[in-house]
């Protein structure tokens, strides 16, 4: 970073940067939020929402882009800040909008222009210097565990401090929503019989009681089956041997 102000910058990178910064306030990148350092207009840092049915959904990646003291006639480097799974971080990127390709770039690409290339590159697979492979698992993590680690980050709470409330309250949300769900009550499910007959008691587990239960009820009518099925083959068999032994006297 640099600690000079922006006089440093000559004019003509000055004059265009100011216009970008206007034009991505009016017509914001989707996804894509971006502020240049207060005392330095050729640093800018990027926020990267992202987006939905991806395995960047809810996370914030913070970033930055900074731009040659010959811009726009060559162009910046990009680095990734915060840990997401597809750009190794604090590394400059090796894209076809970055200073690894000066005989690609194009002076007429605004900034919108560029951070919209750097989100089309990371949903990609396509893999390029400063890129790292990890399973769609890992980035899911990774994006869970990007709100706190940008709220440890300086200069992303002094440059978006709307979105560092954002964070706080979803972090809040998903908070109470954990504590509600522990504070849950498990209902007890008693049999109506039990109620009926006063067996039920305020404060008993009776649910924990219904496997064994139930187990023992399996077993007793079972017995019952087989008794029954006995009984009645020898009641047919004494039948049978009765009329065999009527039929022999006559």
């Amino acid at each position: 970073m640099s600690s000079n102000p922006n006089k440093r910058a000559p004019a003509t990178a000055t004059q265009r940067l100011k216009q970008d910064y206007l034009r991505i306030k009016k017509d914001p990148v989707p996804y894509i939020c971006a502020e240049p350092l207060p005392s330095n207009i050729l640093e800018w840092h990027y926020l990267v929402r992202g987006p939905e049915k991806t395995p960047y959904e809810g996370g914030f990646y913070h970033g930055k882009v900074v731009f040659p003291r010959e811009f726009p006639f060559k162009p910046p480097s990009i680095y990734m800040i915060t840990p997401n799974g597809r750009f190794k971080c604090n590394t400059r990127l090796c894209l076809s909008i970055t200073d690894f390709h000066p005989d690609t770039w194009n002076p007429a690409w605004s900034v919108s222009t560029i951070l919209t290339g750097l989100l089309s590159f990371m949903l990609e697979k396509g893999p390029t210097l400063g890129s790292v492979e990890t399973s769609d698992f890992t980035k899911r993590q990774l994006a869970s565990q990007s709100l706190a680690f940008n709220l440890k980050d300086r200069v992303f709470c002094e440059l978006f401090p709307g979105v560092v409330e954002e964070i706080k309250q979803k972090q809040r949300l998903e908070e109470e929503m954990s504590s509600c769900a522990q504070a849950l009550p498990l209902p007890d499910v008693v049999p109506d019989s039990e109620t009926q007959n006063g067996h039920a008691h305020a404060g008993m587990a009776a649910p924990n009681n219904h496997p064994q239960v139930n187990r023992e009820h399996g077993l007793l009518g079972g017995a019952l089956t087989n008794l029954f099925v006995i009984v009645g083959f020898a009641a047919f068999a004494y039948t049978v041997k009765y009329v065999l032994r009527s039929i022999a006297q006559e």
